[in-house]
């Protein structure tokens, strides 16, 4: 199992550790809950570390990002980053990404820690364009400072002008001292926030100095856990349980970032798709009952045929209620639709309703 550069800190601060996607990761601190209520009322700290970066750059680097991926890379300047995904040649989903354009000719890419190797083998693939590609993965690590509260503690620590950051905009500049930092306004909570890459031996100093200057906020260290159930009640997709290999970016309700005005894997189908409808779709739900829905629980109709799958489900810690994603089948996929979740053999009313639930 690999670890984080901050790995005896977690194990110093009692984190629970627990293998995920090849590394020995925080899972919680003091508890999910509070940990989720800390991100959306203040602020949380998360070692985000096990995610994959590669450079793609050079004459060509352009060229093969507008091929392997779906969303449309002419629409970035320098400074501004795009999610994305990268579509299989059968109409699935290698990984989803977000792509940042350095300056012209020079690409970051952000991928899950479960597909590094996987989507550096894909892009590689049809490099054909002649671009330069660095898988840094191993010498990077990743912070994410989440919260209403996040930008204000960071500011504390970089004479960047963070304010002047939009949404999915980011810049390079120091934080706490450290030179050459990607500050970066985006994130997986849906509470706001900035993520920051750096080279893994600051990793320590960066966090021991956003703790310390957050103590006033409240900013506590979070876990894969409490990840999970905020960017669950914003409804953004977890790869490996909303889309895969076998989900298209259509199905999965990322239309928006597949664009049909440029040539890439796989356009013909999801044209063919967006054109005629899809089957299956994923949809958000709320059980109208008590009951927490997981991950592959069957989604069945009122007569008790099987319809769907549970794709990721919680109980909200703040709607208080069992909510999901879930793939079902047409017609029940509309807006409005009494579906039902089947929890220990027990088939729970669900509502199909729109994401995100908070």
């Amino acid at each position: 199992m690999k670890k984080t550069a901050l790995y005896d800190t977690h194990v110093s601060l009692g984190a629970k550790i627990v293998p995920f996607a090849g590394f020995e990761m925080p899972v919680q601190y003091s508890g999910v809950t509070e940990e989720h209520f800390a991100v959306r009322e203040k602020a949380g700290l998360f070692d985000v570390s096990h995610m994959g970066q590669f450079f793609i750059e050079g004459p060509g680097s352009k060229e093969l990002l507008q091929w392997v991926t779906t969303n449309n890379v002419d629409a970035l300047e320098n400074g501004k980053a795009q999610y994305s995904c990268l579509p299989n040649e059968d109409g699935g989903v290698v990984d989803d990404l977000i792509v940042y354009k350095m300056e012209d000719d020079k690409y970051f890419v952000v991928v899950n820690a479960s597909n590094i190797d996987k989507d550096w083998n894909h892009i590689s693939k049809y490099n054909t364009f002649g671009a330069t590609m660095t898988n840094a993965s191993d010498e990077m690590s990743l912070l994410a400072i989440q919260g209403p509260k996040a930008t204000e503690i960071l500011q504390k620590l970089t004479e960047v002008n963070l304010s002047e950051i939009p949404y999915y905009h980011f810049t390079v500049g120091s934080v706490a001292g450290v030179n050459d930092i990607i500050i970066s306004n985006t994130g997986y909570t849906g509470s706001g926030g900035f993520e920051i890459y750096f080279k893994n031996e600051s990793a320590k100093q960066l966090w021991d100095e956003i703790i310390k200057a957050g103590e006033a906020e409240g900013i506590i260290p979070c876990g894969l856990a409490s990840r999970d159930t905020l960017r669950l009640e914003k409804g953004f997709c977890l790869y490996g349980n909303d889309i895969d290999d076998t989900t298209s970016p259509i199905e999965a309700g990322l239309g928006w970032i597949t664009k049909f005005d440029k040539d890439f894997v796989s356009k013909d189908i999801f044209a063919k798709q967006k054109e005629e409808g899809v089957t299956r779709k994923l949809v958000g739900f709320e059980l109208q009952d008590k009951g927490v829905p997981r991950h592959d629980y069957p989604v069945v109709d009122e007569e008790g045929n099987v319809i769907g799958k549970v794709t990721s489900g919680t109980q909200s810690p703040m709607k208080k209620i069992g909510l999901g994603l879930a793939y079902v089948d047409k017609p029940h996929f509309k807006l409005g639709s009494e579906i039902f979740i089947q929890v220990r053999n027990k088939n729970i009313p669900a509502k199909v309703v729109k994401a995100p639930f908070v």
